[in-house]
């Protein structure tokens, strides 16, 4: 009987969290009271929605860290990706490397300040390190 009880106490729990959420409240111990009874008469429909709303911003939230392109080493297709680079700003953008800086590029001429401002968010510059030799003692 014990058993039983653990799933149901569980699901109370979540369900009391969900209402609070969906009523804009910041505490759980209003809506706690009023959540046991409806879980234990519809312990099925009750989870479904809880569980997509935490889906959903968790992907949001890996989906925002995307991959910057990176001016010194990134092909004329990756740079042709970016917003208002088409296929004459990449070939200037291959020609003028290697970049110290993303800012570069309005400061060589190859873009408007602002199509600087629609890529920069975008774009890096890395420096290549492989070259420097290995210090001796």
């Amino acid at each position: 009987m014990f058993r039983k009880s653990i799933p149901m106490v569980a699901l109370a729990a979540l369900l009391a969290v969900t209402m609070a959420y969906a009523q804009g409240s910041s505490t759980t111990t209003s809506s706690a009271p009023a959540a046991t009874a409806p879980a234990a008469t519809a312990p099925a429909t009750t989870p479904a929605p809880a569980k997509a709303p935490a889906k959903s911003t968790h992907s949001s939230s890996s989906h925002a860290h995307a991959a910057k392109i990176d001016l010194n080493s990134a092909s004329k297709e990756a740079l042709m990706k970016l917003p208002g680079v088409g296929d004459a700003t990449a070939d200037k953008i291959i020609a003028a490397r290697p970049f110290k800086s993303k800012s570069e590029l309005t400061s060589k001429g190859i873009v408007t300040k602002k199509e600087y401002e629609a890529i920069t968010a975008k774009v890096v510059a890395h420096q290549e390190t492989a070259a420097k030799p290995a210090a001796t003692k």
